[in-house]
């Protein structure tokens, strides 16, 4: 059973960075599209990025030319680098396996203007 851990959140002044990881635990992660989503404050569950097991990625075009998207197979980790951060990008961010879950327990992220 695979279990995601995230980590990295934290308070930033805007125009700041933040690096956010996640790390798998268990077997057959290496196989699946990894993904970051985020949730603010009544707002819904969004995409922000996915990274497939080759690479390849994609991201929302809220945060296209700010936040990188990458992973380690053979450590089971993604990360996600956010640069030029904005206090629109506030939320609890996730990690996800595709398609079938499961959800870390998300980081929070906070940018201060």
């Amino acid at each position: 059973q695979v279990q995601l851990v995230e980590s990295g959140g934290g308070l930033v002044q805007a125009g700041g960075s933040l690096r956010l990881s996640c790390a798998a635990s268990g077997s057959g992660l290496s196989i699946n599209v990894m993904a970051w989503y985020r949730q603010a404050p009544g707002k819904v569950r969004e995409l922000v990025a996915t990274v497939t097991h080759g690479g390849t990625t994609n991201y929302a075009d809220a945060v296209k030319g700010r936040f990188t998207i990458s992973r380690d197979n053979a450590k089971n980790t993604v990360f996600l680098q956010m640069n030029s951060l904005k206090p629109e990008d506030t939320a609890v961010y996730y990690c996800y396996r595709h398609p079938l879950g499961p959800w870390g327990q998300g980081t929070q992220v906070t940018v201060s203007s």
